[in-house]
């Protein structure tokens, strides 16, 4: 088996033809490696863009790239061509899923596929480094730059954010924490509608407790003192995406507020309870004077 760690640039772009923003690609970076991540074979193009003639400044700043540097590229569907020939029957690699992203985007925008043509099976090296470190947490992601720090590959700050040197470095770092996990969980098959939905699939907070993905055994709370279930005093609150109510317990008279959040993913409902401390409220008594 075969792997190909993908990095790419991109330029948000707005588009009159669908009048919408699109990530257009402006490089491509990748090396191939064998079964034990041996590096046989490198890819890097630049992409000449369509939809935005002139890079953000962001951009600019982060790749030093120039709009004189892209004028020099190829097209999209081209170096698309060149880059399906590299992989072939390889396992594709990002690290996180903001590149499958973008290659599904363009891919839609230049040539209307609903699909990504050499993509057969995939990994997300981002989850897989962080848990092969036991440091997985969906909703705290690690950078790539941050995470090559915490396990202490080197790195060049100045060639950070260039497709091919991500993609060397995304590398270093598989090679580094290899064996932490077992690598085949984290591969995904890809040439299927599923993987699409899963892909696209956007994870979001659901605030309405009328929906049928709220589980209302986990609206209950037990004393954090002496473990008894504890009654609700008022109504449940939306805070800031979480529901919040007043408990108290009967058997030991502590008081709390209980917070519940529900985060809806394709793949089911992430569930978050936390006790916080209530604060009475005090009045302060005034004497006229």
């Amino acid at each position: 088996m075969n792997y190909v760690i993908l990095d790419l640039e991109w330029n948000t772009a707005f588009s009159k033809s669908t009048h919408s923003f699109v990530n257009e690609i402006i490089e491509f970076g990748a090396v191939k490696t064998d079964a034990e991540f041996n590096e046989t074979a490198a890819f890097e193009r630049l992409v000449t863009p369509r939809i935005g003639k002139k890079l953000s400044g962001r951009v600019k700043q982060l790749t030093h790239l120039t709009n004189e540097d892209l004028a020099g590229g190829e097209d999209f569907l081209s170096v698309s061509r060149a880059f399906e020939d590299f992989v072939g029957d390889s396992v594709l690699m990002t690290w996180g899923t903001s590149d499958i992203h973008a290659l599904i985007e363009n891919f839609r925008f230049y040539n209307r596929d609903k699909t990504i043509p050499f993509l057969s099976s995939y990994c997300d090296l981002q989850e897989y480094c962080e848990r092969a470190i036991d440091r997985f947490d969906e909703g705290n992601q690690i950078g790539l730059g941050r995470f090559a720090e915490i396990i202490g590959v080197s790195f060049s700050e100045e060639e950070q954010h260039r497709a091919a040197a991500d993609a060397y470095l995304s590398l270093k770092c598989m090679k580094k924490v290899m064996g932490g996990y077992p690598l085949e969980q984290c591969i995904l098959k890809a040439d299927c509608e599923e993987f699409y939905k899963r892909m696209l699939f956007k994870n979001h907070f659901i605030t309405d407790l009328k929906d049928p993905d709220v589980d209302r055994e986990q609206m209950k709370f037990s004393c954090d003192v002496c473990g008894r279930q504890a009654r609700r005093l008022k109504k449940w609150r939306l805070h800031n995406k979480s529901f919040d109510a007043d408990f108290i317990c009967k058997n030991c008279g502590r008081k709390f507020t209980g917070r519940v959040s529900f985060k809806k993913r394709f793949d089911g409902v992430k569930v978050n309870k936390r006790i916080i401390e209530k604060k009475e409220k005090t009045e302060e008594k005034q004497e006229d004077t």
